[in-house]
């Protein structure tokens, strides 16, 4: 790692190549930065934004309001309400008839929301807290713009003053569900590096670009271990964020996800949900 980090601050940040960095050396290098994980992982990240505010780049983030937003479904009442073949028929022929204008089954609006109100504002972390069916997804899924288009809804609901007709929230938000979707006989690093590689780089490599071209203009020399590890995770193919990760909370590389508990349980999809919530309450 020593020799690393002389060969970083020996040559500018266009000479590094994170390419070339093996298994070893990524291990190295997270080993060597973060030895001991909650407040080395604290210092780094204050100076990956150091070096970000001392370029003058400002990157920009979302405030989200939401106003007097309602949302209503429709729903069969009685017996005609469960999930039975019959009932199924049954829909099958008022779907048929809801065509020509006629239902004949009884239903009941459901107020899922009413009245809600209040903002997410950037840069923290907002808790949302209460009861089952008290629509905690319901709201999570109209902030994301991924409600069914099926219920019914009114309100507003707002990206820096944009609304959702003029903003696209896919791209700056993301739902995320607690069903498990992953396979379980991965193991946590192969989980954690396909979720990296479906999701690309993002916007990594055009703010490491715009940043080396401000600190070129002000005559700045980067942190040589926060250079090293902006351009590695800016590049595709790369694991060390998946290593970053591992080290950060103690997991251990090569265990199944389906025999995960604790920090990994909330880490790699594909555990069962009843592990994931009690990692999360308790």
């Amino acid at each position: 790692m020593e020799m690393i980090s002389r060969s970083l601050q020996s040559v500018s940040p266009d000479e590094v190549d994170v390419r070339m960095l093996e298994g070893p050396q990524r291990q190295a290098f997270v080993e060597s930065v973060f030895r001991v994980a909650e407040e080395d992982n604290e210092r780094f990240l204050k100076k990956l934004r150091a070096r970000i505010d001392r370029a003058g780049i400002v990157i920009p983030t979302a405030e989200v309001r939401f106003r007097n937003l309602n949302v209503e479904a429709e729903g069969q009442v009685g017996s005609r309400a469960l999930p039975t073949l019959a009932n199924a028929t049954l829909d099958t022929v008022d779907a048929m008839l809801g065509l020509a204008g006629v239902s004949l089954a009884k239903t009941k609006t459901l107020h899922i929301l009413k009245d809600v109100s209040g903002v997410v504002r950037p840069s923290r972390m907002t808790l949302l807290l209460g009861p089952p069916s008290s629509g905690k997804t319901t709201l999570l899924l109209a902030l994301a713009g991924k409600l069914d288009p099926t219920l019914k809804v009114r309100g507003e609901v707002t990206y820096n003053g944009y609304g959702l007709d003029e903003f696209v929230p896919q791209k700056t938000a993301a739902y995320i569900s607690q069903n498990d979707v992953h396979a379980g006989e991965m193991t946590v690093k192969e989980t954690l590096h396909f979720s990296a590689r479906c999701q690309g780089v993002g916007h990594r490599y055009e703010l490491l670009q715009e940043l080396t071209k401000k600190e070129r203009q002000l005559g700045i020399y980067p942190d040589p271990e926060v250079d090293l590890f902006m351009k590695a995770t800016s590049v595709e193919g790369s694991t060390l964020q998946t290593d970053y990760i591992l080290r950060r909370r103690d997991l251990e590389a090569n265990q199944p996800v389906h025999d995960c508990s604790g920090d990994a349980a909330a880490l790699a999809p594909g555990i069962p949900t009843r592990a994931r919530k009690e990692k999360v309450y308790r």
